[in-house]
């Protein structure tokens, strides 16, 4: 995933905007600065070789002290610098205002006395900067002794190396992972095919995230069976593969040649060698710590694909890796389990205690706190235990260091080792990713952090921008993605389509990245008590409050400067300070949680006119500013479970807010349609809003995610309509159809009423679509045929018939379908081949707790990879297997809260794992609580 330097990153702090706003100040519209133009062109020029620099020594993983002291200066420059242009465009106001009237033109006059004093001020402060940054670069050029930036080498030992060497004696919980890999590395896959049996060798590449034991492992199974083969090689990547030297590595350990008599002209030429030796034997070679498919296709081709009784095991940290090294091979991929609490305690006190010393009852209950803190990851637990072995064993100690794990790791000598292994993730990301996952030390440790919240802060923050087709949030998507991938951020809750939505950070990296941030100013946290202010920079620039209790925030506070925050985060307490004017050049304000919150916090938000971000959501705010439309630069705004009722009339004039989210009985003004700039727009309640809302709605031609609630009055005298709501209706559909072609993907409705009755109704742009509440009397074809993109098909309907089930499988695109509702009174639903359903990967079915009688037929939904049942009742009319045998593609079954009698269960459970057992993926079953029957009785 290619992408140019983030906007704002942590590597070069905010050169690239403050690049950019200089490039618009040599523009047309500020031409009248002549004095200054030149002074900018060369500052400009100057900025961009400094920012390339900075990016370069970005992916040096221990760089110099001067090296380091030099790009903080820098960093921090770029920040005053862009607060000092910000004031002065705002200072110039509109040029292009034409005030009439007398009182008007002395107001003007008056404002042009301040413009001719702006201009003479940028000019002094241009001057200044510059100046600034000539001294920087010659005090760093004074003071280095090399004349460029060199790569230096770090002559500390690799801790993965060190694993190679610990005693299968002294090892933890690795007998059943290893017998897992050996048991898959000998025995025949019943999944291969026959020619792949035949001729290629088997593989197993094992990922996990840093630190959870893979080399260990795969050293452990090496030593163990290497012996069976004629010739073997156990060789490790590393981030930044030499190439030569790996193909050398393994050409000299398979061929029994020292290193020196390897050499060879090019990479093809050792590859050839490599499989001209390996061609007629037996080998087994442990590729160890791979980081990108593009090196793995190299390696691989040393290795002949004719010897079926040769094995092969990688290890990665990034799962498509895996997944690519298997694909090349007959194999398969093992997912590292951390350890259990067996054996996480036995690990933990082998390095405290000797091995005829039990640990002290007074400090067993610390301990398991401590072990539930490191959640299996061998990596940390020895890094904690390492640290306990030298504090003396007292309650007292051992609770300071339980409550300092995640936040005074980062100087202990004792966790180096795990910091080190973390900081090789950490220097082969991007700078935009490194940005990102910086950014996670603004989140309490050990909570759960939304997708979504997460994404639109790293947008509104400036990290990362729309790129190519992509939006800034489709982007951030990818970011957030990628970070899952690399094992960095863990999954947390998905959704009903299995995405994930939300993740949590393991305390050691949340560890990491706190120092990290800490180390490059990047944030301040106050409220957690081993981070005092000595240990941070006074000048803040984005501002964390974590449990500052009410009455102690000044004594926190006294030191910092706010004037330059561009991010405050209040997690919990209520920080006290004179007024929000003290975050002048605030670009996110997160308050979300701090039910302390009022109206009157509020009073001078509107003066924060660089504010992108503005998080309300669960405060006790009920009003907003009526100036609030003076925020020119928010681009979100969210106001769930706030007491707002109302939007005042100017938020119409937030030009640039992509994303509003409100929730409950909030009425908008009228002027929508001015809201172009609007992706998201959610939960409105369209039965309380004026007919121009409705029918501006239709106007948003950038508008991709709408959730909308329908609840129109029913007037009885008119046959369940009134004339007002009919208009209303009328405009929606209007809308909904306009928005159907133009940029709507996701579209969210509850209460549908009668508008899926409108033929009319076409949404061909439409991607996701969730509907619920649906009348027995609706019907699926009414509005389905418009529907030829649609890829996720969430429906809640009263009756499910069989005719529905034939029109939705003629969507030529779908992908995932979700139904909820029972079923007609004979309870029988038939998919066969007929139906349709070409493409679908995913069907789950939640029959509310009513009989089913499902039975897929022969050629089915050919596609179909996952089924669920949620909450349905087993009787004895239902298809025992459902006809799982007939899904050809299937992998995964789920059988959730399912009701029915012992027998019928046991019946229908011994079915469907006979039809499992015969089918050619063997697909994984799952049956979770299981209920006596009493309704269908």
């Amino acid at each position: 995933m290619a992408m140019e330097a983030a906007l704002v990153s942590v590597a070069t702090g905010v050169l690239k905007p403050v690049i950019g706003k200089l490039t618009v100040l040599l523009g047309n519209e500020y031409k009248r600065f002549k004095t200054v133009r030149k002074e900018i062109k060369s500052l400009t020029n100057e900025l961009a070789a400094m920012e390339a620099f900075l990016l370069k020594m970005s992916e040096e993983e221990d760089p110099d002290l001067q090296d380091k002291v030099w790009m903080n200066e820098v960093r921090e420059l770029s920040y005053d610098m862009e607060d000092a242009i910000d004031d002065f465009m705002q200072s110039i106001g509109d040029k292009d205002e034409k005030p009439d009237g007398f009182i008007e033109k002395i107001k003007n006059t008056l404002g042009n006395l301040g413009k001719m004093k702006a201009r003479r001020r940028i000019g002094k402060e241009i001057q200044d900067l510059k100046k600034q940054i000539k001294e920087v670069g010659e005090r760093n050029a004074r003071y280095k002794g090399r004349e460029t930036f060199s790569k230096t080498v770090n002559a500390t030992v690799d801790p993965r190396a060190l694993a190679i060497f610990e005693h299968a004696s002294k090892l933890v919980g690795i007998d059943k992972p290893k017998a897992e890999i050996i048991k898959l590395l000998t025995e025949e896959d019943v999944r291969a095919s026959e020619q792949q049996q035949q001729q290629q060798p088997k593989i197993v590449s094992i990922v996990g995230s840093g630190g959870m034991g893979k080399t260990t492992l795969a050293n452990q199974v090496y030593q163990e069976i290497k012996g069976q083969f004629e010739c073997w090689a156990f060789l490790s990547v590393s981030r930044s593969p030499d190439m030569m030297n790996i193909l050398r590595t393994i050409l000299s350990e398979v061929s029994g040649q020292g290193y020196s008599n390897t050499e060879a002209g090019s990479v093809p030429i050792l590859i050839s060698k490599i499989n001209d030796f390996l061609l007629d034997k037996r080998y087994f070679v442990v590729v160890d710590d791979i980081w990108d498919v593009d090196t793995w296709d190299i390696i691989k081709c040393a290795f002949p694909a004719t010897s079926s009784t040769s094995r092969i095991i990688t290890t990665t940290r990034i799962n498509n890796v895996a997944h690519s090294c298997c694909s090349s091979f007959n194999g398969c991929v093992y997912n590292i389990r951390a350890l259990d609490m067996v054996h996480s305690r036995q690990l933990f006190y082998r390095r405290l205690f000797r091995s005829d010393e039990d640990c002290p009852s007074y400090l067993q209950e610390i301990s398991e706190q401590i072990l539930e803190k490191c959640h299996g990851l061998p990596l940390a637990i020895i890094a904690i235990s390492g640290l306990l072995a030298n504090t003396e064993k007292t309650e007292v100690l051992w609770n300071q260091v339980k409550d300092s794990i995640g936040r005074a790791l980062e100087r202990n000598p004792s966790v180096e080792g795990m910091m080190k292994i973390l900081s090789l993730s950490y220097f082969d990301l991007p700078p935009y990713l490194k940005t990102c996952l910086l950014y996670l030390s603004m989140y309490l440790e050990d909570s759960t952090i939304e997708k979504e919240d997460l994404i639109r802060r790293w947008v509104a923050e400036g990290f990362i921008h729309r790129e190519g087709r992509y939006t800034a949030y489709e982007f951030g998507e990818k970011c957030f993605n990628e970070l899952l991938n690399r094992g960095l951020i863990q999954p947390g809750e998905s959704d009903i389509y299995r995405e994930v939505k939300s993740c949590r950070v393991h305390d050691t990296i949340l560890d990491f990245v706190i120092s990290k941030s800490i180390e490059e100013n990047f944030v301040t946290i106050l409220g957690v008590p081993t981070l005092t202010i000595r240990n941070q920079s006074k000048v803040v620039r984005r501002l964390c409050v974590q449990g500052v209790e009410k009455g102690n925030s000044a004594v926190l506070i006294e030191d910092l400067v706010f004037s330059h925050v561009r991010s405050l985060t209040m997690v919990r307490g209520l920080l006290e300070i004179p007024s929000l004017e003290e975050f002048r050049h605030l670009h996110v304000l997160d308050l979300m949680g701090c039910f302390e919150w009022e109206d009157h916090h509020l009073e001078n938000i509107v003066r924060l006119f660089q504010l992108r971000y503005l998080n309300l959501q669960g405060t006790r705010i009920s009003k907003l500013p009526e100036q609030i439309g003076r925020l020119g630069c928010l681009e979100i705004l969210d106001l769930r479970r706030t007491h707002v009722r109302e939007l005042p009339a100017s938020v119409v004039n937030l030009r640039k807010l992509m994303h509003l989210l409100v929730e409950g009985l909030v009425k908008f003004p009228d002027g929508i349609a001015k809201m172009q700039a609007l992706e998201t727009l959610k939960d409105v309640n369209a039965s309380i809003q004026p007919l121009d809302f409705l029918c501006g709605l239709g106007q948003l031609m950038n508008l991709r995610n709408l959730r909308i609630h329908l609840d129109f009055e029913v007037d009885p005298d008119t046959e369940g309509r009134n004339m007002v709501g009919e208009e209303h209706e009328k405009a929606l559909v209007s809308s909904l159809c306009k928005l159907g072609t133009q940029n709507l993907g996701s579209l969210t409705i509850y209460g549908w009423g009668n508008l899926l009755h409108e033929e009319s109704l076409c949404l061909p742009t439409l991607k996701d679509l969730t509907i619920s509440d649906l009348p027995a009397s609706w019907q699926v074809s009414t509005c389905m045929g418009s529907l030829r993109n649609l890829q996720r098909l969430c429906l809640s309907v009263e009756v499910l018939k069989q005719g529905d089930l034939c029109t939705l499988g003629a969507l030529p695109s779908l992908l995932v379908l979700y139904l909820v509702g029972k079923t007609e009174s004979n309870g029988k639903l038939r998919i066969t081949g007929e139906v349709g359903f070409r493409f679908l990967k995913i069907f789950i079915y939640a029959g509310c707790c009513k009989p089913v009688d499902l039975m897929f037929g022969t050629g089915s939904m050919p596609k179909l990879e996952k089924l669920e049942f949620n909450y349905i009742c087993l009787v004895e009319a239902n298809s025992l297997g459902f006809g799982i045998e007939n899904l050809p593609c299937l992998t995964s079954v789920k059988c959730i809260t399912v009701w029915g009698d012992d027998g019928i269960v046991e019946a229908v459970k011994t079915a469907m794992e006979r039809a499992a057992s015969a089918h050619l993926n063997h697909p994984s079953l799952l049956f979770q609580r299981f209920r006596p029957c009493y309704s269908c009785r």
